[in-house]
């Protein structure tokens, strides 16, 4: 079979898997949600109302159906694209809920992959360029280090140093309340704000972006640094880096046209992998750091028992996740001749 078979063959067959992975997320979120104590009519009218108000209400919310037939009305739905409405906002739509807060957090999500991967790939080189010395034991410690720390305690920790002590960075929100936010174009502040051309409005996102994006990211490279570390120091190692010494081709030169590029293959890989991590870590920090995005909002309705908000936020969740995992696959296959299928 030809690579360009092979490869269609490939593609083809995760994409066929990607409704399978959808509904195995969808079926562990019902059951789990619950399978968990506490009712989330409780939550709405309090642990003290009659008992006919409670019943009354749990026929309004279908609660009071069998589980199964619950779980199989909500995948209906779900085939309708209805996540239903919000127990607790009133019933408004779990979509206008994902849309309303979900630009916070792909706009959180964007810049710390990207501080993850700088600071993670050029921590990696500098360690693996220089084995045996201070640096290179600098490095591992580094990436030990971040990939050990709990995200809560770090975000505690910077907003105490460059927020309280030196009063260098704001903290608590996305964006001051005492002036107007950017118009939304793409839902992005720092985006938005460069469309129309508002460098002050910039400046101000960038801010607030500065320490939820710097813990996060800073965190998660330890990941990238572990790995670009490890596969620099064997490709460095290799047959035709050793020729390409032998021909005299300068070190810097074999390193970042020879080595780098194979050193990165497995860092592609690992990008997909680290969506999961992203958006878990995005959760703590956005609750750390008052970060009004989705992942704070979805602990706001696991707070109150909101099953259709929960259940939409992780089901959105897990589609960026799956939807991640199958682009970075087919990247890879497309970088990596040596993949076979």
């Amino acid at each position: 079979m030809s690579r360009s078979k092979a490869l269609t063959y490939y593609v083809t067959a995760r994409l066929l898997l990607a409704p399978l992975q959808l509904l195995t997320i969808i079926t562990i979120v019902f059951l789990l949600l619950r399978a968990t104590p506490g009712d989330p009519v409780d939550a709405i009218l309090g642990a003290r109302a009659p008992e006919s108000a409670k019943e009354e209400m749990r026929k309004q919310l279908g609660l009071n159906l069998p589980l199964w037939l619950q779980y199989f009305k909500y995948i209906g739905d779900l085939l309708r694209f209805d996540m239903g409405k919000s127990i607790s906002s009133r019933g408004q739509q779990v979509w206008d809920i994902i849309w309303q807060y979900f630009p916070a957090t792909a706009e959180l999500a964007i810049y710390s992959i990207a501080i993850a991967l700088i600071v993670g790939i050029v921590v990696g080189v500098i360690s693996a360029s220089r084995p045996g010395t201070a640096l290179d034991v600098g490095g591992r410690l580094f990436g030990i280090i971040t990939y050990a720390l709990p995200i809560f305690w770090a975000g505690m920790i910077l907003q105490l140093i460059f927020a309280v002590q030196f009063d260098l960075l704001p903290l608590g929100t996305r964006y001051p309340a005492t002036i107007p936010a950017p118009d939304t174009i793409t839902g992005l502040y720092s985006i938005d704000s460069l469309l129309k051309g508002n460098f002050t409005q910039f400046f101000t996102a960038v801010q607030y972006l500065i320490l939820p994006c710097c813990t996060l990211g800073i965190l998660l490279s330890g990941i990238f640094e572990r790995i670009v570390r490890v596969n620099l120091k064997q490709t460095m190692k290799a047959d035709y880096v050793e020729a390409a010494r032998a021909r005299g081709i300068p070190e810097n030169k074999i390193l970042f046209s020879h080595a780098f590029k194979n050193a990165l293959i497995p860092v592609i890989t690992v990008l997909g992998l680290t969506f999961a991590s992203l958006l878990g870590g995005a959760i703590l920090t956005e609750v750390t750091f008052s970060w009004p995005g989705l992942a704070n909002r979805l602990y706001q309705g696991i707070s109150e028992r909101d099953y259709p908000v929960v259940q939409g936020i992780m089901v959105f969740f897990g589609a960026i996740v799956v939807g991640a995992s199958i682009l970075i696959d087919i990247l890879n296959a497309y970088v990596d001749p040596r993949i076979r299928y």
